[in-house]
């Protein structure tokens, strides 16, 4: 016998994983830490990538039975990418722990026995390739709402 999921108990894994990412939002404001590390963009990264594997695969198969809502899916899937495009950069733009004596350069030749660290450019280069896959690099580049002139 089966029963018929609540919409709030639809989607638990993706309703626990929003509300990890609020709680973390509001700690950070409360206590008024320092700035942003590494860990805490790897960790970032991690989410956008595996929302974005999910807004693909939602793009994917609501694109048959409604176009036009797929469409807009595949728009925001784009537009999450130059997200974790720009997160990505920030990682590396960000000073290596002080202890930390790993090559942080992102040579992705040298990546399968590369330091730790450089997981996330692993993770980014997968995601790299998945959107390239099914995305123009002038898609990637327009933005989300095109100016519409007056008439």
């Amino acid at each position: 016998m089966t029963t018929a999921l609540s919409p709030a108990d639809a989607h638990p894994y993706l309703r626990a994983a929003t509300a990890g990412i609020r709680h973390h939002a509001r700690s950070l404001s409360a206590s008024a830490p320092g700035p942003t590390d590494r860990v805490q963009l790897d960790v970032l990264h991690g989410h956008l990538t595996a929302l974005h594997r999910l807004l693909d695969q939602l793009a994917e198969t609501t694109r048959p039975p409604h176009p036009a809502a797929g469409r807009h899916l595949a728009t925001a899937h784009a537009r999450l990418w130059q997200a974790t495009a720009a997160v990505h950069d920030a990682f590396h733009l960000l000073p290596p722990a002080p202890n930390s004596s790993a090559e942080t350069e992102c040579r992705p030749e040298r990546l399968p026995e590369g330091p730790p660290v450089l997981t996330v450019c692993q993770r980014h280069l997968a995601a790299g390739h998945a959107i390239r896959r099914k995305t123009t690099p002038s898609d990637l580049n327009t933005p989300l709402h095109r100016p519409t002139s007056a008439s």
